[in-house]
This record gives C-alpha cells, structure tokens and sequence, in this order.
C-alpha cells in the first residue's frame, strides 16, 4: 500500500524529463519529452529550450506546415509515426500537439500551431493525437489556454471575455478532449483572466473536467507552477520539472490541513493510470524504427502542406527551362522551429540538390545572404546572386526568416522579411522579370513584391524531407494543394490583434474579441495580401449542386466538385455558415467544416461536409451555455474565405433557452412574451403615439417603465410571474 507521502512525490517530476519511480507500487519512472513534430529525446544534460543534443528522429513538418495540408487522415499516418518512435526511443508521452490559436503574425511560436481558427486547429490536432496514441504513447496538448504571444509569456495576463474564449480559445481544445482523448493536457504559464493556468479552477477542473469529461492528467508547462498547493486543489496533476520547496509545501499543507488527502490520491490516481498504459506499450517496444519509411513519410507529408500563392503560368517549369537558384535557404534549408521543439534528423535533403538531381545536371546558384548570425559570405554575395540571376529564363529565390528571427521565447518585432533579402530582391527584378520566389518561414510575413513576381511558393518550414517536395512542386512532379490557415495581410497594422498585442506588464486585452483572423478582416472589409483557406493548383475545380439540410445533428452540406483543368489534382472545399438576422454579435462567417477530394482531369465527385449542432453554437453570457439560435443560416462553399463559389440558406431549429421575465428584461424582450401586451398597453399612454418615443422605450427595462408609469414594482412583479409560469 502506497502511503501518502509516497504518492505526493508522484505530483512532481523527478528530473527534467522523468515521472519518479514508486518503488512499492511498482511503478518504474517514465519519460516525457518534446515534440510536437518529431521525437526529442536528448542525449547529453537536460535542458528544455533545444540547446544539447537529442537521438535522431525524424524531423516532419511542424504544425505551420501541417495545417495547410487541411488533411487529417495525413496527420493520423505522422501521428503513427511519431508513436513508433516514440516506442522505439523509450518514450512514454510525447509533449504535444501544439494548438494555440494564431492570434498574431508577430507570435514567435507560431510554427508550432495549426491556424488562426480552431476548427481547423481541433480537427487536426485531434488527428495527431489518434495516431500517436494508437501506438500507447501518450500525448499532451498544449498550452491549455490563451497562451498566444511569448513576450512575457511566463506571467502575463490574457484578459479575455467570456464568450471569445469560449468559441475561439477553448473551442479547438474542446474538440481534441471530446474527440481523441489525449492522455494529458499541459498547461501553460500564463494568467488568464486573473488567475495563472497552473491554478486556474475555472480551467482545469470546471471545464476540462467537469464539461468536458477528460480523464488524463494535467501538466505544467516546464516551471509553470508557483504554488503547488494550489495548483493540485484547482486540478494541475504533475509539476513539471519537480521543485522541492513545492513539494515540502504539498506536504506542510498536508499537515495543516489545508490540503486534504482526496485531492491527493485524485491526483496520484489519475498520474497512475496513463504511466501504466505507457509503460506496458514500452515493455515489448522494438528497439529501432523504419528510418526510410518515415522519411519517405515526411516527404509526402511535406508535398501537401506547400501552398502555391500566386502563378502567373510560369510554374510548372519545364525540366529544360534555364533556372537560376539564389537564396543561402535552397542549400541550408530552414526546415523547423527554434527552442523546445528542436529535432535531429535522421537525414537532411536540401532543395538545390534535389533540383539538380531532378533536372540532371548542376544549376547556377548564388547564395546571396546569410540566413544566421555567425555565417560568412564574400563581400560579393549580393553582386554575385545578381549576376547569376541576369542570364537565366527563371530564377529561383529562395527567401525566408532564419531561426533568429522567430522562436519560443521571443516574439517577433516586424513581419518583413530581413531588409538584405528585399533589397537582393529589387535587384534581381531590375535585370530579370522571371522570378519565382519560395519563402520558408514559420509564420506569414508582408509580401510587398507579390505582384512583381510571377509566382509565390509558400513553403512554411517542411521538415528533414522539404527540399525534394518543394523541388517536385516546382517541376509539377506534385501538384500543390496546400491552403493557408492565417490570412496573409498587407500591413501589419491591418491584423485585427494589432492595436492589442502583446500589451503590457498589465496584462494583454483581446479587444479584438470575436474579430481574430480572418474574420475581423472579413468584418471591416480590409483587403489583405492572401485570404485564409487560399491556395492555387495547376488544375482548376468547379463547384455546383450545392444542397444543404438541416436536423438536429446539425447541417448535411453536400456538394459537387469537378477537376476542369488538364491534371490530377487535389481540392479542399470549405463551408463557412453565418446567421444574417442573428440578435447576437456574428462575424460575416466562420469556418464550420471542409473535405478534400482528390480527381482525375475532367472527373466529379459528389463531396459531404457535416457540420455539427455543436458548430452552429455561440456561447450565450446570459446563459453560460451553449445555444443554437433559431433562423435562416446561409452555408457557403468555396476554395477559400474569399473565394466562395456556391450557397445556400436553410432553416435551423434551435435551443434558445426560455428566459423568464424580470424587471431588467426590455420592453422589447418583454413584448415577444404572450399576453405582456394587455399588461402593457395602459402604461403606453404615458408616451402618447409618437413613434420615436415608442422606439425609444423598447430598449427600457421594465423596472424603468414601471417608474415612469408611476405603478409601484411591488404590484407589477406578480404580473411577470404569472406571465413566467405560464410559459414553461
């Protein structure tokens, strides 16, 4: 039997990386470790920001990447892998997927999140999860909740209200813990309304628990915690790294009295159930992996997350076409984020060796600029990727933000691209027009020369296995099918967030509310660079017969789409939903669901989109709960958010709850009430017939009316309960 003591030495790590052993229990220690894209198991002395060296592993695209594949199917086949891996490496949980909603262009981190919605984010987390657990590795989602900038991300504030964060913030991670079942949820370091995460009852216990039904344990960020004590009373399970004047407070508190030993044991128990279900998957684990495979997988992987921005019809080249490649990135790819998540690769294929593997012979290359602090170029690097550039039929400028410019731990100051790489740029355009520009970078950065050049290949970051797929895009070995999840604006001070982020030693205010992403642009009509969901092909794809029911699951989107271009090809279609009457605050359109189809030139396919009831939902403030407004709904499908090719309108049945009458209702709520009418008419003749006077009354609550009728409340209430009784 496990004494007390014992088993509050389980609610702390007992190194960086490890669970402690319960000797009495049976319990050995397990491992926990980075991912989210790859297994990060280090070799050398523990450290957490990705400075020592780890075991190969394979490096798959992180989440920017990811997400523009819009492919869960894609994401369960990695998740498999890294599952594998896992086991192989001796890993019982890995640390992810990352799923913080893209508030900010400028968030540092923003390479290991999904999209700036979280539909999109929920959905494929929810992918990864599955797959990694059908292995027994556990997973922890991650950074439960608001954790959207690093700026002083260890103690800041997110001030957000009730409804924001409940259909933006909280609404992906709902999807993974209905859906996939993680085995824990890491939280993070920040305060959210007031109250830090590792301490926040509201968070972990109230709606991870109690609404949602997870059942895993919680946590810490590593050095999230500050009291505890506190933390395990609001329901944080595991500290992270152990801190022991943390636990001797666990254990003084104890004895206090002011933790009782039930929330212990509830702590330990749930800790002891997931270890157990990873240490059985580790006892028969194979000691390697398929390093082939998976590579093999990373580059599929990395074929569909590539988004083809803009083509003016240069792209795909032509094998004899005269290419020149310019841009250090082509031959020192950035191929994954900065900090915790830092993977060693089994391998590690470059985009300039696989053009000229491709094409058969050496291409011209310049290198240009350097694209981290420490390296060295010829004072001729830039004059010397323009001379390159000047005879060739197409250039190839490989383009990006190197590992400085954006990591955990730091936000970034700028969406521009470094000032050596626009100015190389201009100069190449001056002596050749036939430029093709591929970016690699971890979040959207302002494309000023867009429609300057003839194409925008937006590669993210893709991995160990990214250069030969961004080589077979440009040839049309592979046909992009690559859409966006953050909208691409012109200036930075057109983001919805701008004026809000990251805020100050006060806190950091989400003033933009419901407005995040691309439905803030879409509310204030600002034209931006490239809308979300965007992304070309070499083929085209109509949309037609569009049909949409409605049932108390929710809505039944169906619609045809046809590959009218001359190559396979692969298209997301999209359904946005609004509400145009809604009586509540809406945005234009949110994302509610969206398939993939994959079709042969010439043929169609019928394509079903369900949308959940729970979709259709907005968080009523009134209520604290979750409501479907009744009414006409407009559904439309498209290629992106501003490219919507087809719609219709149905009817929805709702759930509105039935709110009794007070004195604070409006004479206008008052008035959709059977018989408050008769009620009302006698005090009507104080305002006489004039119809200002009448439309200003229905905004006055009732408790106002009765004043100006000169009738005392106490007479008046008897009438609302009768009215209230009569309706239920």
């Amino acid at each position: 039997m496990t004494d007390i003591q014992t088993k509050i030495s389980l609610t702390g790590g007992v190194d960086f990386w490890h669970t402690p052993a319960i000797e009495d229990a049976g319990l050995p220690e397990v491992m926990l470790t980075d991912g989210p894209h790859g297994v990060r198991k280090q070799s050398a002395a523990s450290d957490h920001v990705g400075i020592n060296d780890s075991y190969p592993a394979t490096c798959f695209p992180p989440a920017v990447g990811l997400g523009s594949s819009w492919n869960a199917e894609l994401l369960v086949a990695v998740g498999v892998a890294l599952g594998e891996e896992c086991r192989a490496l001796g890993v019982g949980v890995l640390l992810g997927p990352g799923m913080n909603i893209k508030r900010s262009p400028l968030c540092g981190r923003n390479f290991e999140y999904f999209a700036e919605d979280p539909l999109v984010a929920g959905v494929l987390a929810s992918a990864l999860v599955r797959g990694i657990q059908t292995q027994g590795i556990g997973t922890s989602v991650k950074h439960f909740a608001a954790n959207n900038q690093e700026t002083d991300r260890m103690r800041r504030d997110s001030q957000i209200d009730e409804r924001t964060l409940r259909e933006v913030y909280l609404r992906g991670f709902a999807k993974v813990v209905t859906s996939a079942r993680p085995w824990t949820i890491m939280c993070s370091y920040n305060k959210v309304n007031g109250t830090f995460a590792s301490e926040n009852h509201f968070l972990l216990t109230e709606v991870l628990r109690d609404e949602w039904g997870f059942d895993g344990f919680v946590m810490s960020d590593w050095g999230a915690v500050h009291d505890r004590v506190k933390a395990l009373k609001a329901g944080l399970d595991l500290e992270m790294p152990a801190h022991a004047a943390h636990e001797e407070g666990v254990r003084k508190a104890l004895a206090a009295g002011e933790i009782d030993e039930a929330t212990i044991e509830q702590a330990y128990a749930r800790i002891e159930r997931v270890l157990r279900l990873a240490i059985a998957s580790l006892e028969d684990a194979p000691e390697s992996f398929d390093v082939d495979a998976h590579h093999a997988l990373a580059r599929r992987t990395a074929e569909q997350c590539i988004v083809l921005l803009s083509n003016d019809g240069v792209l795909p080249l032509a094998q004899e076409t005269k290419v020149a490649v310019v841009g250090e990135f082509a031959r020192t790819p950035r191929y994954q984020g900065a900090g915790s998540s830092r993977v060693n690769p089994t391998r590690l294929d470059n985009a300039l060796d696989a053009i000229t593997a491709l094409v058969g012979h050496d291409v011209p290359f310049a290198p240009g600029f350097v694209t981290a602090p420490g390296q060295e170029l010829a004072a001729s690097a830039h004059d010397d990727a323009v001379a390159v550039a000047r005879d060739a039929d197409v250039v190839l400028a490989f383009l990006g933000l190197g590992e400085s410019h954006e990591s955990e731990g730091y936000d970034r100051d700028t969406c521009d691209l470094p000032a050596e790489q626009l100015a190389l740029l201009e100069d190449i355009l001056a002596v050749n027009s036939n430029v093709v520009v591929v970016l690699s970078n971890g979040s959207s950065v302002l494309l000023p020369f867009a429609a300057r050049v003839r194409a925008v290949v937006e590669g993210w970051l893709l991995g160990q296995a990214g250069g030969p797929a961004i080589a077979d895009v440009l040839y049309g070995v592979v046909n992009p099918s690559g859409k966006i999840t953050e909208t691409i604006p012109h200036r930075l001070e057109d983001v919805p967030s701008f004026l809000h982020f990251p805020g100050d030693t006060s806190g950091v205010r989400y003033g933009e509310g419901l407005f995040v992403g691309y439905r803030g642009y879409d509310a204030s009509g600002t034209d931006v660079a490239f809308p979300f969901g965007h992304g070309l092909s070499y083929t085209s794809f109509g949309y037609s017969d569009l049909s949409v029911s409605s049932s108390d699951a929710g809505l039944a989107v169906a619609l045809t789409v046809t590959n009218t271009g001359e190559r396979a090809g692969r298209e997301v279609a999209q359904a946005y939903v609004s509400v145009p009457g809604s009586k509540v605050v809406r945005v234009p359109r949110e994302l509610k669901g969206f398939a993939a189809v994959t079709l042969e030139p010439g043929e169609s396919r019928r394509v079903e989109i369900a949308v959940s009831a729970d979709e259709l939902a907005y968080w009523s403030v009134i209520d604290h709960s979750w409501v479907v407004e009744s009414g006409s709904y407009t559904v439309e499908v498209g290629s992106s958010s501003r490219d919507l090719r087809t719609s219709a309108s149905v009817e929805v049945a709702g759930n509105e709850p039935v709110r009794p009458l007070s004195m604070e209702s409006t004479v206008a709520e008052a008035m959709t009430v059977p018989g408050f009418e008769a009620v009302f008419a006698p005090m009507m003749t104080i305002f006489g017939e004039d119809p200002d006077l009448v439309r200003m009354m229905e905004s006055m609550p009732l408790a106002a009316l009765v004043g100006f009728s000169g009738q005392p409340e106490d007479t008046f209430q008897p009438v609302l309960d009768g009215l209230n009784a009569a309706r239920h």
